[in-house]
C-alpha cells in the first residue's frame, strides 16, 4: 500500500503538470499567433525569429526551425524545406510530450501488479495462520483483508491513470494538429499564398479559449 500511495502521488503530479502544460491556450497563445502572422505577412523574418526565441513552445520552436530555412533567392522562399522543418519539429515536440504522458500508462499497468503482490502477501498470511493451527475467523480475516485492500487499491489507481493517459494523449494529438495547421497558414502568409485571417475551420480551433 505504501508503493500504491507513492504511485498515486506520482499520477496526480503528472496529471496536474499535463493539464497545465498541454492545454490549447498554452500551446497556441492567440496573441502570439496574431503577432507572428502579422510579422510574417510583412516578411519581417528577423523580428519573427526573435519573437520565437523569446516565447519557447511547440509552435515557436517549429516556426523558428522553419525560418532558418527561408531563402529569398529560392522559389517560394524555399517553402518545401520550411515545411519539412515544421513537420520534423512538430513530430519531435509531440514525441517529447508523449514521453511524459506515457508515464501515466506505466502507472496504470504497474498498479494492478503491485496490488496483486499485496494480494499474494495477504493470502500467504492467511494460509500461514491455517498452517499454524489458527482456524478462527479473526486469525484469517487479517490476511484476507490485506489481500482485498491491495487489490482494490491497485484498481483504484489503475482506472483513473488509464483514463488520464488516453485523455491527454488525445489532447496532445488534437493540439499538435492545430499547431501544424497554424504553422502551415503562417508559411502561406509568408510566401504570399494566403492573406488575412485563417480559414474558419482553423480559426475556430486556434483562437478558442
Amino acid at each position: 500500500m505504501h508503493l500504491l500511495a507513492l504511485c498515486s502521488v506520482a499520477a496526480m503530479a503528472l496529471a496536474v503538470f499535463s493539464a497545465l502544460t498541454f492545454r490549447k491556450t498554452k500551446m497556441l497563445p492567440p496573441s502570439l499567433v496574431e503577432k507572428l502572422n502579422t510579422l510574417l505577412s510583412h516578411k519581417n523574418l528577423e523580428e519573427a525569429y526573435r519573437c520565437c526565441q523569446s516565447h519557447p513552445g511547440p509552435l515557436t520552436q517549429a516556426l523558428g526551425c522553419a525560418l532558418t530555412k527561408a531563402n529569398y533567392e529560392r522559389d517560394m522562399y524555399n517553402k518545401a524545406a520550411m515545411e519539412n522543418a515544421v513537420a520534423d519539429e512538430c513530430f519531435r515536440a509531440e514525441t517529447k510530450m508523449m514521453s511524459i504522458v506515457n508515464y501515466l500508462n506505466t502507472l496504470a499497468v504497474l498498479a494492478p501488479m503491485i496490488g496483486l503482490l499485496g494480494t499474494v502477501s495477504g493470502m500467504i498470511s492467511s494460509f500461514s495462520a491455517l498452517t499454524a493451527g489458527k482456524a478462527e475467523a479473526a486469525d484469517l480475516s487479517k490476511g484476507i483483508g490485506e489481500a482485498l485492500v491491495a487489490t482494490g487499491g491497485g484498481l483504484l489507481l489503475a482506472i483513473p491513470s488509464m483514463f488520464l493517459y488516453f485523455a491527454f494523449r488525445g489532447l496532445i494529438a488534437a493540439n499538435m494538429a492545430d499547431v501544424h495547421a497554424t504553422l502551415s497558414h503562417m508559411l502561406d502568409r509568408f510566401t504570399g499564398e494566403a492573406h488575412g485571417t485563417p480559414p474558419p475551420a482553423i480559426q475556430s480551433h486556434v483562437y478558442a479559449n
